[in-house]
């Protein structure tokens, strides 16, 4: 099943503030267009980027999908094109297995670059990124795999061999 959900109000406090009314005016990621690929991203929070800095926008969002399936986050084009405004990333992954994750329930967040001139400013329901699901294949003979991730961003490179 695909879907977007926020994240929990206790999750939300560790990883944002106590501020309910912050919390239930999150919204859900939704397309802009009936052929839109991508689900539009707002952030939750505001800033200011100045010229050559980065900045994390939380989003209170988590996103479960099927296990073939990925979520890529891409900076929306009129950023980059318009203010020089990349992610820090360049595209953002989230695997299936993100998805309630012990570490954040799988809250994900976007980090923002400002290449350009001037100070970027980001405000609290702006639509920062975009997010497109895309199911996936895999060599026909690949060794089982039994690494589960145990935690959020980074947890798959912690617990392996290499």
């Amino acid at each position: 099943m695909r879907k977007f959900e926020k994240i929990s109000f206790k999750q939300f406090k560790k990883d944002v503030s106590n501020d309910k009314e912050l919390y239930d005016s999150i919204k859900l990621p939704k397309r802009s267009t009936n052929k839109s690929a991508g689900y539009d991203i707002r952030s939750i929070q505001s800033g200011i980027i100045k010229p050559g800095q980065a900045m994390v926008f939380k989003t209170g969002l988590k996103v479960c999908m099927n296990d073939d399936e990925v979520f890529y986050i891409y900076i929306r084009s009129s950023l980059g094109y318009k203010y020089n405004v990349t992610m820090a990333n360049s595209v953002g992954v989230i695997d299936a297995d993100f998805y309630n994750n012990e570490d954040n329930e799988g809250h994900f967040s976007i980090k923002l670059i400002n290449h350009g001139d001037k100070d970027f400013k980001v405000n609290v329901g702006d639509r920062i990124a975009q997010g497109v699901f895309m199911k996936f294949l895999t060599v026909d003979e690949e060794e089982k795999i039994d690494n589960k991730r145990k935690g959020g961003i980074g947890s798959t490179s912690k617990n392996k061999e290499e």
